[in-house]
């Protein structure tokens, strides 16, 4: 089993998402345990791809600074094991389906299990392609989380019912970035998703104010915040840890509030 469902023991999940290898492999691990201790729930650790077409410019730039950097897979992995040495937090990969079918499917969920990499997201695999991997990461005790988007709406018991770890509600339209307005009535497809599920939902895509951590942490069971986090990185390179811990503490209470 996967350790995703403690992330939604302590209040709002407050989940928090990096580019590995952004500014370096060593860096990365230290932000990661510092992002834990400051207050995040669950980490997203985004594996670097040439071509992240969900993504906007905050996190492409820090993908094209991760791969300047020659981050492979093989690095990511090493993060984690890094990282397992000193904290059980869950830890989720964010990757495209490219870099795992080029690793292998078998050889890759098989890493993830042994070194406790609790859950994938694939922001371009297709639910009808689902099964591709399913089966295997499940075989690894690796969740597989399912996307749901403003348009999903005739799709949603289709893709809430088999879906496991926690779903991932995407708030708004477009690629990922930091929005000063989330104009989505989230409150109408949270709804529809627990009519027909009780995963935990969390809502990403845009949130990066605490003014919205604590709107979003109002209707639903966890915050997700990538660009923001992104930038703070971006900003501070190699010093970034005392701002990371200071952001995420504010957007964890936030969410609780």
């Amino acid at each position: 089993m996967s350790k995703i469902a403690n992330a939604f023991e302590n209040g709002k999940a407050f989940i928090g998402f990096l580019t590995a290898g952004d500014p370096t492999i060593e860096k990365t691990v230290e932000y990661i345990l510092a992002m834990e201790e400051a207050g995040c729930d669950l980490i997203e650790i985004g594996i670097p791809f040439s071509d992240p077409m969900a993504e906007g410019v905050v996190i492409q730039d820090a993908n094209v600074r991760a791969l300047k950097h020659n981050t492979t897979t093989d690095d990511v992995f090493d993060i984690v094991k890094a990282v397992r040495e000193k904290t059980d937090v869950p830890l989720v990969f964010l990757t495209y389906i490219n870099p795992v079918f080029f690793y292998g499917y078998e050889e890759f969920f098989k890493k993830c299990g042994e070194l406790g990499v609790d859950g994938i997201i694939s922001p371009d695999l297709p639910y009808e392609e689902k099964g591709e991997i399913s089966e295997i990461a499940r075989k690894n005790d690796v969740d597989v989380i399912s996307l749901i988007a403003p348009t999903s709406k005739e799709r949603i018991q289709k893709i809430a019912t088999d879906a496991t770890g926690f779903i991932y509600v995407v708030s708004s339209l477009g690629v990922t970035g930091m929005r000063s307005e989330i104009k989505t009535d989230l409150n109408a497809i949270l709804k529809d998703i627990r009519d027909v599920t009780d995963l935990p939902l969390a809502v990403g895509f845009g949130i990066n104010t605490p003014e919205q951590a604590q709107n979003i942490g109002k209707i639903a069971d966890g915050v997700i915040v990538g660009s923001a986090i992104v930038k703070i990185i971006e900003e501070h390179g190699e010093n970034a840890t005392d701002p990371l811990k200071d952001y995420v503490s504010s957007m964890k209470k936030a969410a609780n509030e």
